[in-house]
């Protein structure tokens, strides 16, 4: 009898076929962390629930009728001896997602894996007439690197299980497309390098250190020959603002990548702004075809040239590609195969974390634990790249210590000072007004929307702009245009902003003035003042101030008060050793609320929650609300084609030009008074504002009182 595991048209996969070719693809993939033998039986028991006459007859008759074909898999690994049981979460879960471990109580209905263990499944026999159960050899992980042996047999699990899933899912496109998945790998990183040390050859000849230039190309090579010498590990570049670092980072992760045989640079940054910048520059370094730009804001669809990298997107097959925090460690954590597939390319990959202060906080505990996994058991290297480097130390537990690649970094920041910082001290919105009102081009940062609104509308004028995330991204980006074209035309140019202009907004003011926040954030802003080095460090002034009225500053509030209390105790915030010392004071304050859902908790004493925590971990807590507004014809168009066609990713990423989040406080009062209502009862949380005289040209959507901190995603 011949066993069928997929039907298209006349064409037959076997069972046995299907089965083989994915075991050899998931032990490829599980190989390059020392696994082959894991992933290679994974793959050969992961479909042989098919081997039952139910399925045979659905296949043979092309019904939808559901048949359980991945419980068979898994009841067979729970019911063998030694480790193979680790394996059955990940067979069980091939479609449906990594379940929990579930109780003694579960029944056979739950889908945790105890209840998948007892489910009646219809007989699945004949599979031993075809197929041999692999013998599986290697021990799951090296006990000796790991401090929390739990977490790291949680992490390989997960590990096997993307191997198992991109390999079923590849297995399968190739079947059904007979060959030609139109799927493009890339180049080598040897060829890549080639490319990079092509690029910066001119740069290499500069030896004058006493310029800005000689000193970017002194950390340039300091960067090669670390990526030379250095074995894989864990690696910090600390570089001052125009210190050039993007080229530097990529340097050191291409020669690192090719003297260490690794596949791939990941570049996780935290704004899509930054994003969108660092991708280009690598596109023109190393040629679109090898750059993969994995976020919400990019559109795949109705471009049959982009069509490769629609599929690079699935499993990250590409040798560099560019993510966000969000993207990165809600991956690592998921339990969907849509987004696990991906995670075995993490493996034996520089991972490169731009802006490293930015880690995100309330998840610090369980995302460092993560970083230690993919550098001590899966071969990766790791690199926090930042001005402001965070001091995390102290969480690594196993004993990694990070290799600087900054040269004389000390004096490096030295040198590229280019800002004098003065705290003026407690100020009134009228006193910081009669301030900006004798500046020709200054920057002025508040941490509330409500504040920039407030500010600009007391200040308007010819030359005065204001930005926040109360405009949606592609009016931010017009008003950009206009503040750089008159920042270089030497026009007067006074702009009110929350802190989306602290990274990833190349704007080069005269005079800067910050409301107090986290040093990390100030510094940031201090990054916006004599950016060119166009005049003396005396003349270019960064103003630290704070209001005396207290502010609804979500997230905000503890960065800030440590702030004043290294302020109270006469510390230089803005040196090396008071960044140093901020963060320290701010992680030993936080305490437990670096894991503030308890995500380390969920994988201990065998028995792991990997849909629970699947399902919680998210950096940005669903307390937004999205509006979205119709004033271009290009929205009017969006939105016509939501309301008619309902959800779709595409559409959802189209729109996000179009798209400003507020809190869900401030959405119900604007929903009360009749300003906003529902797209569709298909979409949740995301309305359409009617009211278009509640937004202006100036300032966006008129507020009342919430965070400046953007949302990204």
């Amino acid at each position: 009898m011949e066993y069928l595991a997929h039907v298209d048209g006349e064409r037959k996969q076997t069972i046995k076929e299907h089965l083989n070719e994915t075991a050899k693809l998931a032990g490829t993939f599980a190989g390059r962390f020392g696994k082959s033998d894991w992933g290679y039986c994974c793959g050969m028991l992961h479909d042989i629930g098919k081997y039952s006459a139910e399925f045979q007859k659905k296949i043979i008759e092309g019904s939808n009728k559901r048949v359980d074909h991945s419980s068979a898999g898994a009841q067979v690994c729970l019911e063998k001896e030694g480790l193979y049981g680790l394996m059955s979460y990940c067979i069980a879960g091939h479609h449906a997602g990594l379940p929990d471990y579930g109780s003694m109580s579960d029944t056979g209905n739950s889908p945790t894996l105890i209840g998948r263990s007892r489910k009646k499944v219809e007989d699945f026999q004949a599979y031993k007439k075809e197929i041999e159960i692999p013998e599986v050899k290697s021990i799951p992980f090296d006990v000796k690197k790991s401090k929390t042996p739990d977490f790291s047999l949680s992490v390989f699990i997960r590990m096997l299980y993307s191997c198992l899933v991109d390999a079923d899912f590849l297995d399968t496109e190739k079947f059904m497309k007979n060959g030609q998945t139109g799927r493009d790998f890339g180049e080598d990183v040897n060829v890549l390098l080639g490319k990079l040390e092509g690029y910066i050859s001119d740069w290499l000849m500069n030896q004058d250190i006493d310029t800005v230039n000689g000193r970017r190309t002194e950390i340039l090579k300091h960067c090669l020959d670390c990526g030379k010498e250095a074995e894989k590990g864990l690696f910090r570049l600390t570089v001052p603002t125009g210190g050039g670092k993007t080229v530097a980072s990529l340097a050191f992760a291409l020669r690192h990548a090719a003297q260490n045989h690794m596949d791939r640079v990941i570049y996780v940054i935290p704004y899509t702004s930054i994003i969108e910048q660092n991708a280009q520059v690598f596109r023109e370094i190393l040629g679109d075809e090898n750059v993969l730009e994995h976020h919400h804001n990019v559109e795949f669809q109705d471009a049959e040239e982009l069509h490769p990298m629609q599929l690079a997107a699935e499993n990250w097959d590409k040798p560099v590609v560019v993510t966000t925090n969000v993207q990165f460690f809600e991956s690592l954590f998921s339990n969907k195969s849509s987004r696990c597939r991906k995670l075995h390319n993490i493996a034996n990959s520089v991972v490169i974390f731009d802006e490293a202060q930015m880690l995100p906080n309330d998840y610090l505990k369980p995302c460092i634990t993560m970083m230690e996994e993919l550098v001590n058991q899966y071969g990766a290297s790791i690199v926090l790249c930042t001005a402001t480097q965070p001091a995390l130390d102290s969480f690594f537990q196993s004993g990694l210590r990070a290799l600087e690649l900054c040269p004389r970094m000390e004096e490096q920041f030295r040198f590229f000072e280019r800002v004098s910082f003065q705290n003026i001290g407690t100020v009134t919105e009228r006193e910081l007004l009669e301030r900006l009102e004798t500046q020709e081009q200054a920057l002025c940062i508040v941490n509330t929307r409500k504040r920039a609104q407030s500010l600009y509308t007391k200040l308007a004028g010819e030359g005065v702009f204001h930005l926040s995330t109360s405009m949606y991204p592609r009016h931010r980006r017009l008003v950009l245009q206009k503040i750089r074209q008159r920042l270089q035309e030497g026009k007067k140019c006074l702009l009110i902003s929350t802190s989306l202009v602290e990274a990833g907004v190349d704007l080069d003011f005269r005079a800067v003035y910050r409301q107090l926040a986290g040093v990390d954030a100030m510094i940031q802003a201090a990054g916006r003042c004599n950016r060119e080095g166009r005049q003396r460090k005396e003349e270019s002034v960064v103003s630290i101030f704070q209001f005396e009225e207290k502010e609804y500053m979500p997230g905000l509030r503890q960065q800030t008060d440590v702030t004043k209390i290294l302020l109270a105790e006469g510390e230089d915030i803005f040196s090396l050793e008071g960044i140093e010392q901020y963060f320290q004071m701010l992680y030993h304050f936080r305490g437990e609320s670096l894991d503030k859902k308890k995500i380390l908790e969920e994988f201990e004493q065998k028995r792991f929650h990997f849909a629970k925590v699947g399902k919680e971990f998210r950096l940005i807590e669903e307390n937004t609300k999205t509006i979205f507004v119709n004033r271009e014809e290009e929205a009017d168009q969006v939105l016509h084609q939501l309301k008619q066609q309902g959800y779709t990713k595409s559409g959802m990423r189209r729109a996000g030009q179009f798209c400003i989040q507020v809190y869900e406080r401030e959405l119900k009062r604007l929903e009360g008074l009749g300003m906003v209502r529902p797209v569709s009862q298909e979409i949740q949380d995301f309305y359409e504002l009617v009211d278009h005289d509640r937004y202006s040209e100036e300032m966006g959507l008129c507020l009342e009182g919430d965070s400046g901190a953007a949302v990204f995603l």
